[in-house]
Formats: C-alpha cells, sequence, structure tokens
C-alpha cells in the first residue's frame, strides 16, 4: 500500500511540474489552421510526378566524361546525350597524364556500372571508350561526323526523360564482334524502366546502322498519327578500333582490320598532294633541258622550192615632184575669218561699256 502510494504521488508532482506554455507558445496553435490551409494549396497547384507503378530493378548507371582537351563540338555531343540518357551521371573532366584504369575507380565512387568516355588526342582526333566496369569488356572507337543538336535544327523533338527504342542492323546478327557490341550498346542506351528520372512514354527510337565498316548513330521521333519518323539529333559514326576483355585494357578480343588511323590518313593526304607537286616540276625540268640541248640542223631539201611562186618585181619609180599637200576640210572650217573676228571684238567692246 505504502508503494503505491509513493507511486502516485510521484505522479502528482510530475503533473504538478510541467511548464505552463508561454503566450508566445500559444500563437502558432492560433495559426495552424492557415497553415494547414496553405500546406493544401500547395499540394494542390504540385506537378505530379511520373506514373510509376511498379518497381525499379534494372539499376544501369551511365557515367559520361571526357578527358582534357576537347573542342565545343564534343562538349556539346557529351551534354546532348546526357539529356537524352536520363540514367546517366556526369563527372569532372580526367587528366591526360592518369592512366584509364583510374575510369573503374572513378565508376566505383559514382555508384555507376557503365561508362561512355571521351578521349581526345591532338585537339582534332576524337575517340569514344563503352565500357561495362569493372569486369569488362570494353571497346574503343574513333568518332567521325559528329553533328550536335543545337547545330542540326531539325524538326524532330521528343519528351525529355522518356524511353527510346532500340533499332539495330540485321548485320549485328551475322558476325560475332558485333553481336557483342550490340550487347554493350543495349546495356548503355537502354533507358531501366520505372527509373525515377525517366518518364513512362516511348516517342523516340535509337538506329544503329552497320555502313562501310562503321556504326551509324541516328535518333528519330515517332510521330503518333501515321507512326513516321522525323530525325531529332544528335548524330555521329563509329568507327571500331579494339574490343578488349577487361574494362579499359586487357587481352584483345577483335581488332578491326580495317581501321586507318587519322595519322595515316593525314599522311595519306600529304603525300598524293606532294606527288602533284612533284610531277609538275618534273616537267618543268624536262622542258629546260630540252631548251638548253642543241638544236639539230637538217640538210637543205631541194624540193622545198617547187611549189614557191617568186613574187612580180615592180619598176622602181623616182618622185621628183613634190607631192600637194591634202586637203583637211573639218580645219576649214574651224578657221576664223577677218570679218568674224572684227565682229567679235566690235561685240566685247560694246559689253564693257
Amino acid at each position: 500500500m505504502v508503494a503505491t502510494k509513493r507511486k502516485r504521488r510521484a505522479d502528482l508532482a510530475v503533473q504538478a511540474k510541467k511548464p505552463k506554455r508561454n503566450e508566445k507558445d500559444a500563437k502558432p496553435l492560433s495559426k495552424s489552421p492557415v497553415k494547414a490551409e496553405e500546406v493544401e494549396e500547395e499540394e494542390r497547384d504540385r506537378i505530379p510526378g511520373p506514373v510509376c507503378k511498379g518497381k525499379w530493378k534494372n539499376k544501369e548507371r551511365i557515367l559520361i566524361f571526357s578527358s582534357r582537351g576537347i573542342n565545343f563540338r564534343t562538349r556539346h555531343l557529351m551534354q546532348d546525350l546526357r539529356t537524352l540518357m536520363p540514367h546517366s551521371k556526369a563527372d569532372t573532366k580526367m587528366d591526360r597524364k592518369d592512366k584509364l584504369f583510374v575510369i573503374n575507380e572513378v565508376c566505383e565512387m559514382k555508384n555507376c556500372n557503365k561508362c561512355i568516355y571521351f578521349e581526345a588526342k591532338k585537339k582534332q582526333d576524337l575517340y569514344m571508350w563503352l565500357s561495362n566496369s569493372p569486369h569488362g569488356p570494353s571497346a574503343k572507337f574513333l568518332v567521325q561526323n559528329i553533328h550536335t543538336l543545337a547545330e542540326l535544327k531539325l524538326t524532330g523533338n521528343c519528351l525529355k526523360g522518356s524511353r527510346p527504342l532500340l533499332s539495330f542492323d540485321p548485320a549485328f546478327d551475322e558476325l560475332s564482334h558485333y553481336t557483342l557490341l550490340k550487347e554493350l550498346l543495349i546495356q548503355i542506351f537502354s533507358t531501366p524502366r520505372y527509373h525515377p528520372k525517366s518518364q513512362p512514354f516511348v516517342d523516340h527510337v535509337f538506329t544503329f546502322t552497320i555502313l562501310d565498316n562503321r556504326i551509324w548513330f541516328r535518333n528519330f521521333q515517332i510521330i503518333e498519327e501515321d507512326a513516321a519518323l522525323v530525325e531529332i539529333g544528335p548524330r555521329f559514326v563509329l568507327n571500331l578500333i579494339k574490343i578488349f576483355q577487361g574494362s579499359f585494357g586487357g587481352p584483345t578480343l577483335y581488332e578491326n582490320p580495317h581501321y586507318q588511323s587519322p595519322n595515316m590518313h593525314r599522311r595519306i593526304i600529304r603525300s598524293i598532294t606532294a606527288a602533284k607537286y612533284k610531277e609538275k616540276q618534273q616537267v618543268k625540268d624536262v622542258q629546260k633541258l630540252r631548251k638548253k640541248e642543241p638544236k639539230t640542223i637538217l640538210p637543205h631539201d631541194p624540193t622545198e622550192d617547187v611549189f614557191v611562186i617568186p613574187a612580180e618585181e615592180k619598176p622602181l619609180e623616182i618622185q621628183w615632184v613634190k607631192p600637194e599637200p591634202k586637203v583637211d576640210l573639218q580645219a576649214r572650217k574651224k578657221r576664223i575669218y577677218k570679218r568674224q573676228r572684227k565682229m567679235k571684238q566690235k561685240m566685247n567692246s560694246g559689253n564693257a561699256k
């Protein structure tokens, strides 16, 4: 009984010690219904997010960045790919002195399992690495014929964050190295379903076409009325160099025999122009030598003068009388006679008075 009484007294003491609310604390309570109304209005005006009834299972994340020394066109292309791929992430430019294996650590820090890396060389050549980090495989391409969204100004348009269709050339299934590239491109360029930043619409298509031993990338809008295609951009061409087993290195799985490096291409062009110049110089030297050579004097041919008709000789005439001068009629008309001079003098004297 004593213990229960002590407990009751302790509860009463705690209730008595509770601090009273100040007037300042009481004021917000009076304004609470007004704030609740404001919150309700904000919720009404808020734009609803994308409809997502399923669960985001495919956790593909793409890291898109480049090395130092890229030009403005590459920077715009990189930004266009980031806008088209909502599951991509960006990072600062990597120093040229760093080795490519460092990219695997960057992907791990950014929580990315795929990577698109743009490598610039000599401020004019651009290479693209597509890699499955950190185990591989990876592929190295030479990027050619780059045209960005801002440059093309095409009529096509699509919703930002919408999921694309991927269209591949039938030639991708014929050769083994193209089949490997197809799987790598599918995993990189396809937006995962129910991704938080994606929209639940399919209104554009990425096409990968093989022509002239190169992969041509195009982006088209799908028009709802008749399912026609209108190009949006960007567009570029990938010339395959090598496929590696690891990520950014390792044993070589495939090497393109048709690949020609940009340095070799420029060297061939220079050699062609130099050959044209050398040919012109040789022609000039031959002409100079021909001029210096002594001319061969042919013997006189007696039959040359067979058809020559001698001209008639006119008798010499000596003119003893001086020829009469020719009369110039125009000069005679311009001549001023005495009568006209006197008339002009009178006129001038009259005007002077």
